[in-house]
């Protein structure tokens, strides 16, 4: 099973990240997959939105706060069936920046 991942990846105060999938090798999913998403911030404030094809999947849904790589199953934010372009961003609602911590199982049937 693929796994795409980024550790200590920083979001500004009061900010939301670029699409931190831009650019992994399964960005773009052209064939159905399950994918499984977990996160774990280095604080309190920090949001998720993930899209699959367009569709939203999480929503600006907060994440952990354990500031440390993601354990499975504590840390897993969604798990979901899809086929298309992904898109996930961190929002940091806080006045100072907080890093986050994020892996993808991707599963191909």
């Amino acid at each position: 099973m693929p796994r795409m991942t980024d550790q200590a990846f920083s979001v500004a105060a009061n900010a939301t990240s670029t699409n931190v999938l831009a650019g992994q090798l399964y960005e773009f999913l052209d064939r159905p997959a399950k994918v499984m998403l977990a996160a774990a911030a280095s604080a309190v404030g920090l949001r998720a939105t993930w899209l699959i094809g367009g569709v939203a999947v999480v929503n600006d849904q907060l994440i952990s706060q354990a500031n440390r790589f993601p354990i499975l199953p504590d840390d897993i934010v969604s798990a979901e069936r899809g086929i298309g372009r992904m898109i996930l961003t961190f929002r940091n609602t806080t006045g100072g920046a907080l890093t986050v911590n994020w892996s993808m199982d991707v599963a191909f049937r």
